[in-house]
């Protein structure tokens, strides 16, 4: 850092980055020298990425580098095609990532200060971070490698606990690792309040802030920690995030190239976030308060979409970097092609409860109260809780969750027949009927942790007990699912569906897996190619394919509709298996039992418009 001369120095000369936020744990490995390469060639000298610890570390003490988590290959690969990194190794790290990229394992303590000084906190930091730093020092810039700057923690003044040794510990243990020149850096919202917790000495603050922000100003607040040194915009948005049940957010390329433009004239350092948004696959995504979780696409309105595909922003961001830097000659690698393999047909498998010997590899644990899934060794996905009704219920009775102890979504069925859905803050209950000793299964999911604010410590499933009228529920069994591993590893086979059936109320059914195929032909060239899986008439629930998890959907909500399967997860070699857990209701009863494929994604569809409160683009204070 010159402070004299208000800049970056790099090889002794004058330097200025112009920089796109690409999150390799969100593309696929193959896709990634294709993305950076679309990054160089739209004039950027830098790209920025995060590393989310509970990727790497889903358990404590072993640690996965390899295939998609393969963070170095994607460092050699941005450093071979002539970009260099900014790197966010966190611990925290936000970035709409379950937990904000702390691993849930944390929660075993329960009264732990995530984010704090808390011992029990530093020492698994340090444990991972002893792990993490030493392979991330051959890549900086000083050793021959790519990495320019670090960051130190993310947008700690946002965090309530404002925990000043808490940060002089991590700035001192990224020293210890990563040595004197390397340039570490804070990131912050460019308001005063913010910078005051978030900055420190001996780390450069920088800021973050959208196109509708005053520039000036912005900067005005950077230049209040840092009165010299380079202006620096960490997190300039192109786009916003999405929330399930909210609109699809649009920000127009004319306003972000202006205010691009307008921080270039400064001669500011611009980060632009996201470049590319990515894929939530799986159960990656966060979720904000008042609870709210984020969609399995992370398209972000970026200037790269969710598949990589070029956009007008892309060019018009281009034609804007143009006028400040020479940008690459030569061509622009195309959009990647996408194939229409049309409807498969699906059928029914198992209903969930039935199947519970061959989901549940732990099996039952039984408990006078229902445990969290942190309690039972489980960090994602769905647990199953199994009680019986203690009263005969004649007349519909009130099932509620007078805690909102339902994290975060409840679907509740008596002796086979769907009842209704508990959702985590509504407080609409499930009426019940039965008789007494009648089995009531509770199938709970996790949606996704917070990921921003001061709710970081996210239990999940039932974290307090459930009434029943007035009296609470005990004697619970419950079933820690292995959905993923059982999909994989093909165990759900076809049932034979026995006419005692019970006959469900329209609308709902208890939840379900379904189960298809389709041959991608190999005499065609170029298949497989990139595709979207479309749920015309599916409610809601988790796609598998070939075992892949593709992510969630949930059309009736919206907006997104359809989801982003890559090429790399299909065969032409042998049949494509499409697996589905449907949680509401499939249309196999009432319609086509199809879903299909398409070139087309729709990710504005129509949403629940009654659905959570307003949230601005840009304004993180709305997250809170």
């Amino acid at each position: 850092v010159d402070y004299q001369n208000d800049c970056f120095r790099k090889d002794g000369e004058k330097f200025r980055y112009i920089s796109g936020s690409i999150h390799y744990s969100r593309i696929p490995r193959v896709y990634w020298k294709d993305r950076l390469l679309k990054m160089y060639m739209a004039g950027l000298n830098a790209i920025q990425t995060y590393i989310p610890w509970n990727y790497h570390e889903k358990v404590p003490g072993l640690y996965n580098f390899s295939g998609d988590r393969d963070f170095e290959y994607f460092l050699k690969l941005a450093h071979d095609i002539g970009l260099l990194v900014i790197l966010r190794p966190g611990p925290y790290i936000c970035g709409e990532w379950d937990m904000g990229g702390l691993p849930a394992w944390l929660l075993k303590k329960k009264d732990i200060v995530l984010r704090s000084a808390d011992p029990d906190y530093v020492a698994a930091v340090d444990k991972w971070m002893g792990k993490l730093l030493p392979m991330i020092k051959p890549y900086l810039y000083q050793n021959g490698g790519p990495i320019i700057t670090v960051q130190v923690e993310n947008e700690y003044g946002s965090y309530f606990a404002c925990d000043y040794s808490y940060m002089r510990h991590l700035s001192k243990l990224f020293r210890s690792y990563l040595g004197d020149e390397v340039v570490l850096f804070t990131t912050d919202g460019a308001l005063l309040k913010t910078l005051k917790c978030g900055s420190i000495q001996d780390l450069y603050a920088t800021v973050d802030f959208g196109p509708g922000s005053n520039v000036t100003a912005a900067f005005g607040a950077q230049r209040h920690v840092e009165p010299h040194g380079p202006l620096v915009n960490s997190e300039f948005y192109t786009g916003w995030l999405d929330h399930w049940g909210s609109h699809h957010s649009v920000v127009s390329s004319t306003r972000v190239a202006r205010v691009l433009s307008e921080m270039l004239i400064m001669g500011a350092n611009v980060n632009l976030y996201m470049f590319i948004g990515g894929t939530n696959f799986g159960y990656w995504n966060g979720a904000n308060t008042p609870y709210a979780p984020q969609p399995t696409s992370y398209d972000y309105d970026a200037p790269l979409t969710e598949a990589g595909d070029l956009t007008e922003k892309y060019f018009a961001i281009r034609d804007v970097i143009k006028m400040y830097r020479k940008i690459p000659e030569g061509p622009i690698p195309p959009t990647t092609p996408k194939y229409a393999y049309g409807a498969v047909t699906m059928k029914k498998l198992q209903m969930v409860s039935d199947a519970l010997d061959k989901l549940s590899f732990s099996g039952p644990v039984k408990s006078t109260y229902p445990q969290t899934f942190i309690d039972l060794n489980q960090a994602f996905g769905f647990m199953l809780y199994r009680t019986s009704l203690p009263v005969n219920c004649t007349k519909p009775t009130p099932l509620t969750s007078p805690l909102n102890g339902v994290h975060d979504r409840a679907y509740v069925s008596v002796d086979g027949v769907a009842a209704g859905i508990l959702e985590r803050d509504n407080v609409e209950p499930v009426n019940v009927t039965g008789k007494a000793g009648s089995q009531v299964d509770i199938l709970v999911e996790n949606l996704g942790r917070v990921n921003y604010g001061k709710y970081l410590k996210d239990f999940k499933g039932l974290v307090s007990n459930l009434t029943l009228g007035e009296n609470p529920l005990t004697g619970w069994t419950m079933y820690s699912l292995s959905i993923d591993e059982a999909v994989s590893e093909g165990l759900l086979g076809e049932e034979e569906p026995t006419p005692t059936d019970a006959p469900q109320p329209a609308g709902l059914s208890p939840p379900a897996f379904y189960g298809g195929s389709f041959i991608i032909p190999d005499g065609i060239p170029d298949l497989p190619q990139d595709t979207y899986i479309k749920l015309t008439s599916w409610r809601k629930g988790q796609i598998w394919i070939n075992g892949f998890n593709v992510g969630r959907y949930w059309p009736t909500r919206g907006p997104q509709v359809t989801l982003f399967v890559p090429a790399n997860i299909l065969s032409t070699a042998a049949p494509n298996n499409v697996t589905i857990l449907e949680l509401e209701g499939a249309p196999c009863s009432s319609g086509p039992c199809t879903v299909e494929f398409t070139t087309i994604p729709i990710l504005n569809g129509t949403v629940q418009s009654d659905y959570k409160q307003h949230r601005r683009l840009f304004i993180k204070e709305d997250l809170l």
